[in-house]
């Protein structure tokens, strides 16, 4: 059996670390699966998933310049496809994509607006438009400024 990037082969785990577990693979070679490739889920102690002696079947994801052998459990067994989720069923439409919900001849970007009357203005409103003129700098602060120095 030739051991290439791909191949899915069978294999006994031969030790386990907090990191992961050592398989020895056919030809007497040995790899390694690393913990995150031991299930689709989340592992927090390997030993909850192998014990030392246990068949498994593995793909080799990796083998590096070195000729160390990384496996993968998860990616050796069959891929689930994935369920569509119905959404008519539930009487909701279809969302459309955000470009295709503007209205046509809606101003791009942020429109304008005309200035308010200061008497109609809530305190909030005319802080606000004070803030924003007071931290604009004009060309007549940019100079004073480039004056002191």
């Amino acid at each position: 059996m030739d051991l290439t990037v791909g191949a899915i082969v069978e294999g006994k785990v031969t030790g386990i670390t907090k990191f992961g577990a050592f398989v020895a693979l056919p030809e007497n070679k040995s790899g390694m699966v690393h913990i995150s490739e031991v299930a689709s889920s989340f592992v927090n102690d390997i030993k909850d998933f192998l014990q030392e002696g246990q068949q498994v079947k593995v793909k080799i994801i990796n083998i590096d310049q070195q000729g160390r052998i990384n496996l993968s459990i998860k990616k050796a067994q069959p891929q689930e496809p994935r369920q569509q989720h119905e959404r008519s069923d539930r009487g909701f439409a279809p969302r459309q994509p955000r470009f295709q919900q503007r209205r046509e001849g809606a101003p791009r970007g942020r429109a304008q607006q005309a200035p308010k009357d200061p008497s109609t203005m809530t305190f909030e409103d005319k802080l606000k438009a004070f803030m924003t003129c007071v931290t604009r700098p004009t060309a007549r602060t940019v100079r004073a400024a480039a004056d002191k120095q």
